[in-house]
């Protein structure tokens, strides 16, 4: 596996005072067609508590995958759903979605999860918002015989030379996501030709490559015309896969929008301040 780069995570903080830890690039296009990946792990309730309040979004789609605990999501559209342990949602806002995501109760003992942000083409940037989440649609697994199994959380996967597809599909820039449990000492192998970008974010463990030892909260971004091999430490390793079809276009980024030009982020702060986007129904 040849790995043309590697990214480290670093903390910081968003939403009403989330801890999270972050990889993101909004400006030099290495990671396109994603923008950003958020992980919020913690068993301390002060680090989440206070969740993610009502905000807006324009010209980018959300992906969070939760492993622990849960959020409640509400949005102008109506959606009220609950993202609990093993469910995906995802959320393509294009013109403008005003959403929360806030801890569940159950959530006391921990949460753990991702947010995964991608970038939309100009060209679908104002189109009408979706939504799809995975709470009554449970996620394709499979398993192979070196101790590895693939979650299809979005798109189409060949592994273990069998086909399995996520739930989620039509995500931008062809991206297609998933989460790779491999036991200690064990291993897996994938061909992922077909996408330009392929991003390898480890969260767990540790992964072994030529002789290196790559450890949780980095991001490797890897050569997709090679065979991926994916080799676990006696530590194991979880990896979420990350890849897609850069989209090539220069965006411009203020907090929650991200557009093509100055204008259009201007435009999009007025929208938002003329209430143009919609509020959330009371429940």
């Amino acid at each position: 596996m040849n790995i043309i780069k590697q990214y480290p995570a670093h903390k910081t903080m968003d939403g009403d005072g989330v801890n999270i830890i972050r990889i993101a690039d909004f400006t030099r296009g290495k990671l396109d067609p994603f923008l950003m990946i958020d992980e919020l792990k913690s068993a301390e309730e002060t680090d989440y508590i206070g969740g993610f309040p009502p905000h807006p979004h324009r010209g980018i789609e959300t992906f969070s995958y939760i492993l622990k605990g849960g959020m409640e999501h509400k949005d102008q559209l109506g959606n009220v759903k609950a993202i609990q342990a093993g469910d995906v949602q995802w959320m393509s806002t294009g013109s403008g979605v005003i959403h929360s995501e806030m801890p569940l109760a159950d959530s006391q003992t921990g949460l753990h999860g991702f947010q995964i942000w991608l970038n939309m083409p100009a060209s679908e940037k104002m189109r009408p918002a979706r939504y799809q989440d995975t709470t009554s649609t449970p996620i394709p697994e499979l398993r192979n015989s070196t101790g590895a199994q693939i979650r299809a959380l979005a798109g189409e996967w060949q592994f273990a030379g069998q086909s399995v597809v996520a739930p989620i599909q039509d995500l931008a820039g062809n991206a297609e996501i998933a989460d790779v449990n491999i036991e200690a000492n064990g291993s897996a192998e994938l061909m992922l030709e077909q996408h330009a970008f392929v991003g390898l974010y480890i969260y767990s463990g540790e992964l072994l490559t030529a002789g290196e030892v790559y450890h949780a909260q980095q991001l490797l971004i890897v050569d997709a015309s090679k065979v991926i091999s994916l080799t676990a430490s006696n530590a194991g390793a979880s990896v979420l896969l990350l890849a897609g079809t850069p989209i090539k276009e220069d965006i411009v980024h203020m907090g929650p929008f991200v557009m093509n030009s100055e204008a259009e982020i201007r435009q999009a702060i007025d929208d938002y301040q003329s209430g143009r986007f919609g509020e959330i129904p009371p429940v």
